[in-house]
């Protein structure tokens, strides 16, 4: 193995343990800090990690600041968005379930989530309440949107007016949930 073959590799483990384990109180790492560790061609070692993830159905996504998906982001634009893994093709309802959460709590952020996208992107906190506390308890409504904005699956500004988070446009395919809500 010659030394730039395992220098790269050094890298690749790196790049992977920083990705896997949460260090901080938000998924996955900015680039910059990326850049810091594994050096100016970290996108390379990412393009590297993407190919060994695909053999386990997982990624690395980049998620940008403005949400918006770019097709030639700038460098500026790169040390700013956060690299996190997650899997590759959408879990099965049982798959999450086993990982942690209820279905009566799959379900309220499904509907959230979904009444948020009927409103163009946010709609008032107290609205989503009313909608969920016709089918979920008042204590269980209000414990679930904290989780969803402490998450990342919602986010909400100082007017009580509740956007979909950055976790939601990373994990959640919004056309598939749409679709499959409205299918007959």
């Amino acid at each position: 193995m010659s030394e730039k073959e395992a220098e790269t590799s050094i890298k690749l483990k790196r790049a992977s343990q920083l990705l896997f384990f949460q260090r901080h109180k938000k998924l996955g790492l900015r680039g910059w800090e990326l850049k810091k560790v594994l050096g100016k061609d970290f996108m390379s070692i990412i393009d590297l990690l993407n190919s060994e993830l695909d053999k386990l159905n997982l990624q690395v996504k980049i998620v940008f600041e403005d949400f918006e998906a770019i097709d030639k982001p700038s460098e500026e634009q790169i040390d700013r968005a956060r690299f996190f893994i997650t899997i590759k093709n959408p879990l099965a309802v049982s798959d999450i379930i086993s990982s942690g959460w209820r279905i009566d709590d799959i379900a309220a952020l499904a509907a959230a989530i979904a009444l948020i996208i009927s409103r163009q992107g946010k709609a008032p906190k107290r609205d989503v309440e009313q909608i969920l506390r016709e089918k979920f308890p008042k204590w269980r409504v209000d414990m679930n949107l904290d989780r969803f904005i402490k998450n990342g699956y919602l986010s909400k500004d100082d007017k009580d007016i509740l956007y979909i988070g950055w976790r939601t446009r990373a994990e959640i395919d919004q056309k598939m949930l749409m679709d499959l809500l409205l299918a007959k």
